[in-house]
């Protein structure tokens, strides 16, 4: 079972998407801007990753600018400000069992459907 992270009008999001598609998969597809995740199940995303919070926030967004460029917070505390702005989650970030992989760029997902 493959899941994705997905935001549609997300250029690089849809290039995963179609790599996935491409190798023979239909993925369950979360719009995580509509459905975001909760802090336990983006914590477990993380450690998967083997990454912090503040490693997968959109540093070019106007809201982290705005609210948080600069700021130092615990990894708690970026979970917490993730989960209430996901808009500031970089995508697409891809599930197949066990392996998470960020979709950056997009053939990184090759890493966990082979």
């Amino acid at each position: 079972m493959i899941r994705i992270y997905h935001n549609p009008r997300c250029r690089k999001s849809r290039e995963t998407l179609g790599i996935i598609r491409n190798q023979g998969y239909e993925p369950e597809i979360i719009e995580y801007l509509k459905d975001p995740p909760t802090v336990s199940e983006l914590k477990n995303l993380l450690d998967k990753m083997n990454m912090k919070p503040e490693e997968i926030i959109r540093k070019g967004e106007d809201l982290f600018k705005s609210n948080f460029k600069g700021k130092k917070m615990s990894d708690e505390e970026w979970l917490k400000v993730l989960v209430k702005n996901p808009i500031l989650i970089e995508r697409p970030i891809v599930v197949s069992g066990n392996r998470v992989v960020l979709g950056r760029p997009p053939e990184k997902v090759r890493e966990i459907l082979e």
